[in-house]
């Protein structure tokens, strides 16, 4: 009589699994070489926009990558859910560094706008590439710690960026905050190429029915976001009219790029991206008032000011390693219940500094309880984001996610620096207004939180 032969067990998968570590490092590394981008350039901009004499176009370099990188995540969710997250991250890849390399050598402001908007496009295209990586590569017990090692990713950058682009500014020149990104791009891009091969097999090879329409309801709100942008950064009855003229475009075209039952919260994948909009529009109309408030109520210093913002990124980091190493919640909807709880009572805490006598240490502790909170609800939306997309729509999910995301955040810009200029200064109803907005997004995404549930199927 011949024993069985034991077949072995499959070694556990993890982050850093041998079938999975390259993937990691590389798409780690390019979530962390767009945030530095992102923050580096404003620190940059000043110095670029005196040396090449442009600052009449100081709003479009930061307007116009906004738009097209609307545009590229419609675009890339089309293109991923066509043909695999392969073309549309080598793509990506390829615009980006091209946009920098372009920026970098840049002789005039107008140039460098172009530049500009090319690092946009191709930015956008990653981002959304990724999400359809994570959701066709990494197991499902494994999408909350990869999506929490991306907002780590994050925090690095945004303590360090700034600064260091400053030093670039001063001792080398700020060619090369555009310039050294492209050595470390290529790269990392080059550790995720041997897991993309593997992925692009599973999906249709046609664009879906109306990916030509979406495109053209892509430009139209990315035109809308640009002059919502630009309309943010001006003053009196011009700033009122962009203003109200971006929001009259943007509620024409996002409706048809997000899905539909948005606006009223359908229960499922509706609430999960409405959920994610107003979680950014809280966390940044707070985030953008903060250094104003205690440099100019409570006489903090930059530094000072910078460093309470440097609070709650760090407990977002700490939320999103704890929402990646729980184990799965009862429902759906408990970590994004906790997170927004924490979004509400930090955001709403922060208006504790315009109380005069009190200390300053329970807005800080506050802020730091709202960056918490979106370390707790960011990954665990995303995870829901795939759970509920069929594997042919993972790539427009994914850029409905981050497209509701983008134009809330820069929907509360506009308004936020409308209602901080509506008085001669800045002053503490401002501030207590903007908090006050914050703390209701909050408070209304906590609210119809249960609803990220699907209805059973019958």
């Amino acid at each position: 009589m011949t024993s069985a032969t034991a077949v072995p067990a499959d070694p556990p998968v993890d982050l850093w699994s041998p079938r999975l570590r390259a993937m990691t490092v590389g798409s780690v590394a390019l979530v962390s070489l767009l945030a530095f981008e992102a923050l580096a350039v404003g620190t940059a901009m000043p110095t670029v926009a005196r040396s090449l004499d442009g600052l009449g176009l100081y709003a479009l370099a930061f307007g116009g990558p906004f738009a097209s990188g609307v545009v590229a995540m419609v675009a890339s969710g089309i293109w991923c859910d066509a043909r695999g997250p392969r073309q549309a991250m080598w793509h990506g890849v390829v615009w980006f560094v091209a946009g920098l390399v372009v920026a970098g050598a840049a002789t005039t402001m107008e140039v460098l706008v172009v530049g500009r908007v090319v690092q946009g496009f191709g930015s956008g295209l990653v981002s959304v590439a990724l999400y359809v990586v994570v959701g066709q590569a990494y197991p499902e017990q494994l999408r909350r710690r990869i999506f929490a090692a991306f907002a780590a990713a994050w925090v690095v950058p945004s303590l360090v960026g700034p600064a260091l682009a400053g030093l670039i500014v001063e001792h080398l020149g700020w060619r090369w905050v555009f310039l050294a990104v492209p050595a470390v791009a290529i790269p990392a891009a080059l550790l995720v190429q041997p897991g993309l091969r593997a992925l692009t097999a599973t999906v249709a090879t046609r664009p879906p029915a109306g990916a030509l329409a979406r495109i053209g309801w892509a430009c139209g709100a990315g035109a809308s976001a640009a002059l919502l942008h630009y309309g943010g950064q001006q003053r009196g009855v011009l700033a009122a009219g962009l203003i109200a003229a971006a929001l009259a475009g943007l509620l024409v075209c996002v409706p048809h790029l997000l899905p539909a039952g948005f606006l009223r919260a359908a229960r499922g994948l509706p609430t999960v991206i409405g959920l994610r909009a107003l979680a950014s529009a809280a966390f940044v109309a707070a985030e953008v008032v903060i250094p104003l408030m205690l440099s100019r109520e409570r006489g903090f210093s930059p530094t000072g000011a910078g460093l309470v913002l440097t609070v709650g990124a760090l407990s977002w980091s700490v939320g999103s390693w704890i929402q990646g190493r729980i184990g799965s919640p009862r429902s759906a909807a408990t970590l994004p219940r906790a997170g927004l709880a924490c979004i509400t009572i930090g955001t709403a805490g922060v208006a504790s500094a315009l109380v005069p006598g009190l200390p300053v240490l329970p807005a800080v502790l506050s802020w730091s309880v709202a960056g918490l909170g979106m370390g707790l609800l960011y990954p665990s939306l995303s995870v829901l984001t795939l759970e509920q997309s069929a594997p042919a729509e993972q790539g427009r999910n994914s850029s409905a996610l981050q497209l509701g995301d983008s134009l809330a955040a820069a929907t509360v810009l506009a308004l936020t620096g409308a209602v901080l200029a509506a008085g001669a200064s800045p002053g503490p109803a401002g501030y207590a207004t903007t908090l006050a907005v914050a703390a209701a997004c909050g408070l209304l995404g906590l609210v119809v939180a249960g609803r990220v549930v699907p209805r059973p199927t019958p």
